[in-house]
Parts: C-alpha cells; sequence; structure tokens
C-alpha cells in the first residue's frame, strides 16, 4: 500500500446499537477498524490512522494520526458510551478533511474512511457538493454502506457522493448486506484493503464479492479473506524485492563500467626493464648520441 494518511469515521447513532451485524453494529466497525488499522500501517509503516465519530450531538475526533493501536481502542471504547442520536456525515466529512490538512507528512496520501449503518440525513444536493471539494483536495474518500440497505435513498446519495469522488479510481464504495460471516471478514475482501485488483461486486458498488488478481491464481478473495489480504501483501512485498534488487543490479553495471574506463598511460608500468624511470628510455638514447658526438670532435 502506499504511503498514507486515514482518517476513519465510526457511526456512533442510535441504529448503531442493532445485532444484526454480530456483535452489533457498532461492534462490528471496532473489529473492522482494527483490521483497516493492521492493513494500512503494515502496509507501509510510516503510514498513519486517525479515528472520529459522526454520532450523538455532533462529530467528534477521537485521535489524531498516530501509529498506536492503544489510542484508536480507547477512543473506541469512550465511543461506545456515547452511543445516540443520529449520524452527521457531511459535517463528519469535513472535520475529517481538516485533520488531514494538519497532517506532519505531507507526503501521504489523504485518506477517509467512512461506515455508514444508519440514514443519511443530508441532501444529495449538498453531498455533491462537499464531493467536488474533496476531489479538488485529492482527497480518497471510501464509503462502508452496512446498516439499513432496505433506504434505497441512502444508497443513492452515497453513490451520486462516489460517482464525483471517484475520478482518480483510489475512492471505493461498498454494500455489505448482513450474512453469518463478520464485517471485518467481508470488508478483507473489498477493494478498500485489497485494491484496485479487487474485483467490483454487485450493482457497481463494490461489494464483497468476485475475485481479484492473485499473481494468476484461481482465487476467489471473498472463499478466504484473510489468506486473500496475506497473498495481496505477499505480492507486494515480492514485487518491491524485485524493484530493489533491479535497482542494485543497474547500480553495479554502472560502476562496473566507470571503472573499465582508464586514463591515457595508466596501463604504462612505473619501472621499464631497465629498472629506470618508464619514458625515460628515450632520454638515455639522447644522452648516449650526445656522448659519441663528443667523442668525435
Amino acid at each position: 500500500m502506499p504511503l498514507q494518511a486515514v482518517m476513519v469515521v465510526v457511526d456512533n447513532s442510535e441504529s448503531s446499537r442493532n445485532g444484526d451485524y454480530a456483535p452489533s453494529r457498532f461492534d462490528a466497525q471496532v473489529d473492522a477498524t482494527n483490521i483497516l488499522f493492521d492493513t494500512v500501517t503494515q502496509g507501509n509503516p510510516e503510514s498513519s490512522v486517525g479515528l472520529m465519530s459522526m454520532g450523538g450531538k455532533g462529530p467528534e475526533v477521537l485521535s489524531t494520526l498516530t501509529t498506536e493501536r492503544g489510542k484508536l481502542l480507547e477512543g473506541l471504547h469512550r465511543t461506545k458510551k456515547k452511543i445516540s442520536g443520529s449520524s452527521h456525515l457531511a459535517t463528519g466529512i469535513q472535520i475529517a478533511s481538516l485533520a488531514l490538512k494538519h497532517r506532519q507528512n505531507k507526503s501521504q496520501r489523504q485518506r477517509i474512511v467512512v461506515f455508514v449503518c444508519s440514514p443519511v440525513s443530508d441532501d444529495e444536493k449538498s453531498l455533491v457538493s462537499l464531493a467536488k471539494k474533496m476531489k479538488k483536495g485529492n482527497i480518497d474518500i471510501d464509503f462502508i454502506l452496512f446498516g439499513d440497505l432496505e433506504d434505497d435513498e441512502n444508497q443513492k446519495k452515497l453513490q451520486a457522493f462516489h460517482n464525483v469522488v471517484k475520478g482518480n479510481d483510489n475512492s471505493h464504495f461498498v454494500v455489505i448486506p448482513p450474512s453469518g460471516k463478520l464485517l471485518s471478514d467481508q470488508l478483507l475482501s473489498t477493494p478498500i484493503l485489497l485494491g484496485e485488483g479487487a474485483a467490483g461486486g454487485a450493482g457497481g458498488a463494490g461489494a464483497a464479492e468476485g475475485g481479484g488478481d492473485f499473481g494468476g491464481f484461481d482465487f476467489d478473495p471473498s472463499a478466504d479473506p484473510e489468506l486473500a489480504l496475506a497473498l495481496r501483501m505477499s505480492m507486494e512485498e515480492e514485487n518491491a524485492r524485485q524493484a530493489k534488487a533491479a535497482k542494485e543490479e543497474e547500480a553495479a553495471k554502472n560502476k562496473t563500467n566507470l571503472e573499465d574506463i582508464k586514463e591515457e598511460g595508466e596501463n604504462q608500468p612505473l619501472l621499464n626493464q631497465q629498472g629506470e624511470a618508464s619514458g625515460s628510455g628515450s632520454n638515455g638514447d639522447k644522452k648516449d648520441k650526445d656522448g659519441e658526438r663528443m667523442d668525435e670532435s
């Protein structure tokens, strides 16, 4: 994975108490946030993850960008006691973007991952306007819709937002229906964690279905999400290793070529066969000729 700064926005509205995703919608987000943190930080040790909530009385930053898992877990623990009200999607995204703006490493790519499990109260027009701002600011937005799927209006609004912001193909919108699997397990087989190699799902929303590019293996990531993630990371490490080896080989080749280039006279020995300095032979011959001329006179 590339170097990135990721703000995770969890939904702690009243709807997150529902138990249609085991053990509850909120606890499912806690587990998924752990997996997301592992994927981001293991993909690049210099990447960082922040956390905020968007339910209750309003959005709240629970942890600024960090590489310490404990800070995120502490924030999630505090938020579990504040489950109430409705979600504030647009405001939450705006605050998350401000948190990213103050990241210490400006070379980190900006990314916001939003969990949505409650009705979206913002109107479509305002969300589309916000999406244009996010796209202009080069901020990737990932939506994970996993609750209130019977409300088509929710998906319609999020899809409209996604259609605007997805210009760079680094933003994703996945819909995960309730099933016997954990939310985190299903999330492992989506493009959000697997990258662009994972195929999109039904309805163009990138649901947790389909195969991916696993180096020629005929493999369905949804069958074993953990294996899919391990394969993906192994392939990325191998590609990085090969690129490094090729670079070192090229550097060694260039160094050899430079060593082969010798200055004029570099091969000439310091002393000739008579034990005199190289190039002195001509001077010796000249002295002999001068001596002969003196004898004749």
